[in-house]
């Protein structure tokens, strides 16, 4: 194929774009910009020093495998991984150019180099993980001034769960609750019988009377087991 005299004008008006996507993006970004026409030649333009290439360098494989295998139909290539040969990951975009017959004449490629990204992903990652316990659950930790509202909180949340307001409550779905928030330990604070009797709308005695016939329910089921 004969040498071009000059760069596609069309390609020309990229460099602008290349220039103004790496001042954009910074070191870890090269843009580049190809004349398909002279393949064996074909960086005519590059932003970014990624891959260290000059001008006049080849071609890269995947463009001459996506021009064999689709011609002028290549569809661009957008976001793909790349491995340079220390190591490095990119992540590439290859964006073809046309004249004004459709005929591909050449490519602005971005090269992005994540490695360093992927060693922060990785660290977040690695911080942000929760122990093997809590990975299936959801936790609430109630962070009070004062223990009263560490109690209503843990009061309130029994109750949400239990599905009904504590005015409609039978009998066996308030020991549940109480039962519960025993389990939670809410009963080894000061102060918190009163507290759950109010809002279960009972008395003390009986907040006394439920942790006995649960306590005694449970022990039973255990036993029967």
């Amino acid at each position: 194929m004969d040498e071009p005299s000059k760069v596609h004008p069309r390609l020309q008006l990229l460099i602008p774009v290349a220039e103004g996507l790496v001042q954009t993006f910074g070191k870890s970004c090269e843009v580049a910009i190809h004349d398909l026409r002279v393949p064996e030649n074909s960086l005519v333009f590059v932003a970014g020093t990624v891959t260290s290439r000059k001008i006049g360098a080849p071609v890269t494989n995947i463009v001459l495998e996506s021009l064999r295998k689709y011609g002028n139909s290549c569809q661009d290539l957008i976001g793909y991984k790349n491995v340079t040969k220390d190591g490095r990951i990119l992540k590439s975009s290859t964006i073809f150019v046309r004249d004004d017959d459709e005929k591909i004449i050449g490519c602005l490629c971005i090269n992005y180099n994540i490695s360093e990204l992927i060693v922060h992903k990785n660290h977040m990652e690695q911080f942000m993980a929760f122990g093997e316990k809590f990975k299936s659950c959801e936790t609430s930790e109630f962070f009070a001034s004062d223990i009263t509202e560490v109690l209503e909180n843990m009061i309130e949340q029994v109750i949400s769960k239990a599905g009904a307001p504590a005015s409609s409550m039978q009998k066996d779905e308030k020991i549940d609750v109480v039962l519960e928030l025993d389990s939670k330990g809410v009963f080894l604070i000061k102060g918190a019988v009163d507290k759950v009797a109010a809002m279960l709308g009972v008395s003390r005695y009986t907040i006394y009377n439920y942790l006995e016939e649960g306590r005694s329910n449970r022990a039973n089921n255990k036993l029967t087991d």
